[in-house]
C-alpha cells in the first residue's frame, strides 16, 4: 500500500467471511455504500474511467456525495 500510495481503507478477507456475508458471487464486485453504511448499489465486472459503466458509477457516487448528511439510525 505504501509503495503504490494507496491511502484509502483496505480490508483483507482471507477466509471469505465478508464475501459470503454480502452474497458476493463473482470477482470483481463493487458495492456503493452510503454515509450510513447502507449498500446502495452493486455491480459485477471491471469498471474503467470513461466507459459507460464508469460513467454510471461516477454519477452514482456523485449523487450520494450530494445527499445532505443526516442522522443514521442506530
Amino acid at each position: 500500500m505504501k509503495r503504490e500510495s494507496l491511502h484509502y481503507t483496505q480490508y483483507l478477507d482471507n477466509d471469505h467471511a465478508y464475501w459470503r456475508a454480502l452474497g458476493t458471487e463473482a470477482w470483481p464486485t463493487l458495492y456503493l455504500v452510503d454515509r450510513c453504511g447502507l449498500i446502495r448499489g452493486k455491480g459485477v465486472g471491471e469498471v474503467h474511467e470513461g466507459d459507460p459503466s464508469g460513467q454510471r458509477w461516477a454519477k452514482a457516487i456523485e449523487a450520494l456525495l450530494a445527499e445532505t448528511p443526516g442522522r443514521c439510525a442506530p
